[in-house]
């Protein structure tokens, strides 16, 4: 770890982590349970494959997300939130709600 990184505020590295238009509607979908790709791509409304691919393989460097893949024929690939991506649940709740009162 860097000296300059002791020196962030945790806020803007929380923001960092869940930077991007996509990282809450993905994690709000996977919410209700583990999904395949294609369940995942349908419930994420307005997301493309190619965007998508990228926000889950970023999502899972960053240890929000887990992927399964299974030996199948055509391959089978599962997602679901680590316990680093259902402790966001709390903040997407409370989020909602402002938005609700606010917005």
């Amino acid at each position: 770890m860097q000296k300059n990184e002791n020196l962030v505020c945790p806020v803007s590295k929380a923001m960092n982590l869940v930077r991007g238009r996509w990282v809450f509607p993905i994690v709000n979908a996977l919410m209700s349970g583990t999904k395949r790709f294609k369940e995942l791509e349908r419930s994420v409304e307005g997301i493309n494959t190619r965007m998508l691919v990228k926000e889950l393989k970023n999502l899972e460097t960053t240890g929000v997300v887990n992927r399964r893949a299974y030996a199948t024929v055509p391959p089978t690939v599962e997602y679901s939130l680590t316990d680093k991506g259902v402790a966001i649940e709390p903040i997407l709740k409370e989020i909602e709600r402002w938005a609700v009162n606010h917005l």
